[in-house]
């Protein structure tokens, strides 16, 4: 068995891949809020009980809301800020007598799309969460790619590319700066920009229905945000070149993004005509803890 665990701000997942690459086992907990040893503590328990319930071991990977720096092996860029300092790899092989593999929680979900999932069969791959932040992993034959500072992929803390007027004022970045990629295509951001145009505080799916509905607001506030997803992901396009982006997290689920994206990217990319496809994520939800436990590989001495 290959088991895989997503530590996310509310949740912690652990499923467990069969031989096929099915799902034998899924269970979830909440996760402690800001209590570090009892993140451990559930991690733990949830690995015990997945033992005990399939009556074998396996290899273990996790997905992370943030990266461990390769210059002194604890956790930053963590949006869970209790990890952020902790050496949560390494406290999690001494409880567990086995070794851990980690990933940022964008690059385990990348992997998953790239390896069995709406990306599987092509070459290059640029994964895309658009949820309660921005993130991004990068995919190469099915490898992902990793860099010197471990921030590979992270496209959402650039400064949105091409602004306009209607871009201004910028938004605030917890990252310091103002205007970048999040602060516009989060689910957040979205709501917020919505509520600088009309006053009303909805959800996403609120104001996409308002805007399908013919609320002119609301329209102006989808047009724009697909405009700015279309600039955006022209800039990873023009460096990067990616055979497929696919899109995860809670705005991916938003239909009205899809057609005519492709199209809008047309202006933006350095080429007389765009073959990069844009597809939604195969797995949904489930394609972070998957591409956890395809951080180990199927055979042993296989790349995963």
């Amino acid at each position: 068995m290959r088991f895989g665990i997503d530590l996310g701000g509310t949740k912690i997942e652990l499923i467990a891949l069969d031989a096929d690459n099915r799902i034998a086992y899924r269970q979830r907990v909440a996760t402690p809020s800001n209590q570090y040893e009892a993140i451990l503590d559930a991690i733990v328990n949830l690995i015990s009980d997945a033992h005990t319930a399939l009556g074998c071991t396996g290899s273990l990977g996790m997905g992370i809301p943030g990266a461990v720096s390769p210059d002194h092996g604890k956790v930053k860029n963590a949006n869970s800020t209790c990890l952020i300092g902790r050496t949560i790899g390494p406290d999690l092989e001494a409880r567990l007598h086995q070794p851990v593999r980690i990933a940022n929680d964008a690059d385990c979900f990348t992997l998953s799309e790239a390896c069995d999932g709406a990306a599987a069969g092509y070459r290059g791959v640029f994964g895309v969460i658009l949820g309660t932040g921005v993130g991004g992993g990068v995919c190469w034959n099915q490898q992902l790619l990793q860099g010197p500072n471990a921030i590979t992929g992270e496209w959402g803390h650039n400064p949105l590319p091409w602004p306009t007027l209607a871009d201004q004022p910028a938004p605030a970045c917890y990252f310091g700066k103002h205007g970048c990629i999040e602060t516009w295509l989060s689910g957040p951001g979205f709501e917020k920009h919505f509520y600088r145009l009309g006053k009303e505080a909805l959800s996403a799916p609120e104001i996409v229905k308002l805007a399908q509905a013919g609320h002119i607001l609301a329209a102006r506030c989808l047009d724009q945000y697909l405009d700015r997803l279309a600039k955006s992901l022209a800039t990873v396009i023009n460096i990067l070149d990616p055979h497929v982006i696919v899109l995860g997290g809670g705005m991916s689920n938003i239909d009205a993004l899809y057609p005519g994206l492709e199209q809008r990217l047309q202006p933006y990319v350095f080429s007389d005509k765009v073959n990069t496809l844009i597809v939604k994520a195969k797995h949904g939800d489930s394609s972070g803890v998957r591409g956890a436990a395809w951080l180990w590989p199927a055979v042993e001495g296989a790349t995963p």
